[in-house]
């Protein structure tokens, strides 16, 4: 009886730990939704990115590294378009591929998503924040285009 309960605590302890890939993080861009549901996740904790699509019966996982420069770019995008004071807006959006990004640490931390909207006045910098995180899916990997 008391291997059995070792076993299943060893179980359990070993799939807390692998959960960590999707928990910590410094970035995350995510993109999910629609009529013919599409699951796209980019997590960045320091150097280190984890990269996972799913859709149309395709399924790609890729970990890679970011260059500096491409942390300093996303930093940069992220300040330059004021990420913290992008208006989400409250109108409900049905059925519609919705993004998502949350910074974690930094003076650009916070959480926005278009699941509803996002303010007409802010959209041009909500796509300048995005598209960094497009641009990095694109250049690590050439297996899915992440584009809408």
């Amino acid at each position: 009886m008391k291997n059995l309960i070792f076993v299943f605590l060893l179980l359990i302890l070993a799939g807390c730990k692998t959960q960590n890939k999707y928990s910590d993080f410094d970035y995350s861009y995510s993109r999910s939704g629609g009529f013919s549901p599409i699951y796209e996740n980019l997590l960045i904790k320091g150097n280190n990115a984890h990269y996972s699509f799913e859709a149309q019966e395709k399924k790609v996982k890729k970990d890679f590294q970011i260059s500096n420069e491409e942390l300093k770019n996303i930093e940069s995008v992220l300040t330059q378009n004021n990420f913290r004071s992008i208006q989400e807006d409250y109108k409900k959006i049905y059925d519609h591929i919705s993004t998502s990004i949350n910074v974690t640490n930094g003076a650009n931390s916070g959480r926005k998503s278009n699941a509803a909207s996002i303010m007409k006045k802010d959209n041009k910098r909500w796509e300048a924040v995005t598209n960094v995180f497009q641009q990095i899916i694109s250049s690590n990997t050439k297996a899915v285009d992440s584009k809408k």
